[in-house]
């Protein structure tokens, strides 16, 4: 079997990896996408594949950028201080190990009430502002998941232009 093909499935497995990285995240998709593209890049070479991986890699920073920004600002806007966001993601990765599945996102959820109960002294505001930070998180990981799509896609075209014309 041709060397290309076969990095071409290995970068197409780990780009599938990588963007389920971000909606479960246990590992950095966007990054295990940007460094796929790089690989494919590498193994296929050519102007397509340059092309192809500069494009890729812009999506894959806009994505990782606009999930920062967005978080951010909700963030902000609700006043809520990154050691909630931090006792969140500690309990997060303890929730990972202890309950599989969703033991990731309990465990963040739980670690962001209790900072913010903890804080706040009081239940009401602990629970509008942790579902505020949820909901935030929420929406950068969809923005990055969106831009990581793309990039994606982007890939896919690229390797049947590749394949296409080789």
């Amino acid at each position: 079997m041709d060397a290309q093909i076969v990095w071409t499935v290995v970068c197409g497995l780990a780009i599938a990896v990588g963007a389920v990285g971000i909606i479960v995240p246990v590992l950095p998709g966007s990054m295990l996408i940007a460094v796929s593209l790089l690989v494919w890049a590498l193994a296929v070479g050519g102007p397509v594949s340059w092309i192809v991986f500069g494009v890729g890699l812009a999506l894959v920073a806009s994505g990782m950028a606009s999930s920062a920004v967005l978080t951010g600002r909700a963030m902000k806007k609700r006043s809520i201080p990154g050691r909630s966001v931090v006792i969140g993601l500690v309990l997060g990765v303890v929730g990972f190990f202890v309950v599989p599945v969703v033991g990731l996102l309990l465990g963040f959820a739980a670690g962001l009430f209790l900072s913010e109960f903890a804080r706040q002294k009081e239940l009401k505001p602990a629970v509008s502002s942790s579902v505020a930070a949820l909901k935030a998180t929420g929406l950068g990981i969809l923005a990055e998941f969106g831009f990581a799509v793309l990039a994606a896609g982007t890939w896919a075209a690229g390797v049947l232009i590749y394949f296409v014309n080789r």
